[in-house]
């Protein structure tokens, strides 16, 4: 088995990095810098958008945060990150709310574009303030995202609820600053953060 990483420790590489190290199988790191890295040829053989993270799993090419996230889920399947087939309602929805809505919202935001109200039908998302209260309505009694076991959809919703709360781009409502203190405590999370913040140091 052969599994290699392509990231940036300042890219949503991190969030594959703490799935991987939820999967727990080894893997191969290989860092690519922005710019000329990024878009030579021979990543772009990996990812022709040339941007990070990507992973190459026994020759099958994966790219974008969520789809490395369930992929890796399905796997590996002994490490429990996905739920049965026939319990897998809230796995797709938060998962894809989150690459949807949830970066969508946080992006226009960090760009300065406001959506006017009369267009908002026009969007996804909707509102920044339908976002966070879709989130904190279902997280308000949850441990996770599907209940009482940790997922896929965990890692990669979780980690854009933290950074939205990191940066500002999400309002820090209890129910989402509890969610990420608990994601953020797991041994996983914590091995990924200090890998890549070595990785900066260095």
């Amino acid at each position: 088995m052969t599994l290699t990483f392509y990231t940036n420790p300042m890219s949503r590489g991190r969030i594959a990095r703490i799935m991987l190290e939820e999967v727990g199988a080894p893997y191969e790191t290989v860092i690519l810098g922005y710019g000329a890295e990024m878009k030579a040829d021979a990543y772009r053989a990996v990812n022709p958008m040339g941007k990070v993270p990507a992973i190459v799993h026994d020759g099958r090419i994966v790219t974008e945060g969520a789809a490395i996230c369930a992929y890796l889920a399905d796997a590996f399947p002994a490490a429990g990150l996905a739920p049965p087939i026939a319990d897998r309602a809230d796995y797709y929805r938060w998962l894809f709310f989150a690459a949807g809505p949830v970066e969508a919202v946080t992006t226009v935001g960090a760009l300065g574009v406001a959506v006017p109200e009369e267009k908002q039908m026009m969007v996804g998302w909707g509102s920044l303030d339908a976002v966070v209260d879709a989130l904190e309505a279902h997280l308000a009694d949850r441990q996770w995202f599907c209940g009482d076991q940790f997922t896929a959809a965990d890692v990669y919703a979780g980690s854009q609820v933290g950074w939205g709360l990191q940066f500002g781009s999400l309002p820090p409502r209890p129910a989402l600053a509890a969610y990420a203190e608990r994601l953020n405590a797991r041994p996983a999370a914590v091995r990924a953060r200090e890998i890549d913040d070595a990785l900066l140091a260095g």
